[in-house]
């Protein structure tokens, strides 16, 4: 992204900046998806994140656990904002069609999550799930994932509006 050094002007991201619309998205799924995470799971939840890299003794972390774990779930959220934008650049109707695109592409990185990313994890999470637990995994990302990601692709990343 060399080419997008000119993107800071007089200390502020101009429109049309991979940066700000990666930044906002991520940013902006992150925050919400933790948020819901953690009032309807509990404020352990960022615990729980990080233990998919340490495994289940950092349920029993401290400060620092904690605060990898939320590291962790924006990491997540920024990749997930890159992929779409850079998906973006090059499907056209990825920027004509957002909503239903930020739809699917937050079903997407649900199913992502869960059957790649989960069993992988230092705590091997693969179920079996209950149907209504799937449900509202998928709901909950198709909004709070793939609508902020979508929007701010097509808002911020100088696609037409």
């Amino acid at each position: 992204m060399a080419e997008h050094a000119g993107d800071f002007e007089a200390g502020r991201l101009k429109r049309g900046s991979p940066w700000l619309a990666i930044g906002v998205g991520g940013g902006i799924a992150g925050a919400l998806d933790l948020t819901q995470a953690c009032a309807l799971f509990g404020w352990h939840i960022p615990l729980a994140i990080a233990a998919g890299l340490l495994g289940p003794s950092a349920f029993h972390g401290g400060v620092g656990t904690y605060v990898l774990g939320v590291a962790l779930h924006f990491f997540i959220a920024l990749s997930a904002a890159g992929i779409y934008y850079v998906a973006s650049l090059r499907l056209v109707y990825l920027r004509e069609s957002w909503v239903v695109c930020g739809l699917l592409f937050g079903a997407a990185v649900d199913e992502t999550m869960r059957l790649v990313v989960l069993p992988l994890s230092a705590l091997h999470a693969k179920g079996p799930y209950e149907l209504k637990d799937l449900w509202l995994g998928l709901g909950v990302h198709m909004v709070v994932i793939g609508l902020p990601v979508a929007w701010s692709a097509r808002r911020f990343g100088g696609l037409s509006n």
